[in-house]
């Protein structure tokens, strides 16, 4: 895997220094040249900047659904202690009952 990666690796930049090198020795005026880069540039910053915000955007989105899932585990886990304080209560309550009840009637 890390063989392939280093390939792949060095293919690119092999294309961006044939790239740069056909930037350079093509017959156009310096002026012009100099516009085309920077338009390539600005076009590689875009695509940067647009992967970056949908990165961004992926990973507020996939945070608030942890945040939802754990608030929804807690809510339940809540609402299942308070049933079982409930219902302890409720046979505290019911045993101390029968036990005044056994005092009174010994």
């Amino acid at each position: 895997m890390k063989d392939q990666a280093k390939v792949i690796a060095a293919l690119l930049v092999g294309a961006a220094a044939g790239a740069a090198l056909g930037l350079l020795l093509a017959p156009e005026k310096g002026e012009d040249l100099r516009g085309d880069i920077a338009d390539y540039v600005n076009d590689l910053v875009d695509k940067a900047k647009s992967k970056a915000q949908n990165t961004a955007s992926s990973a507020k989105e996939y945070g608030s659904n942890v945040v939802d899932s754990v608030k929804s585990k807690f809510n339940g886990a809540v609402g299942e202690a308070e049933d079982y304080v409930d219902s302890a209560k409720s046979k505290a309550k019911s045993t101390a009952n029968d036990w005044n009840n056994s005092v009174q009637n010994a």
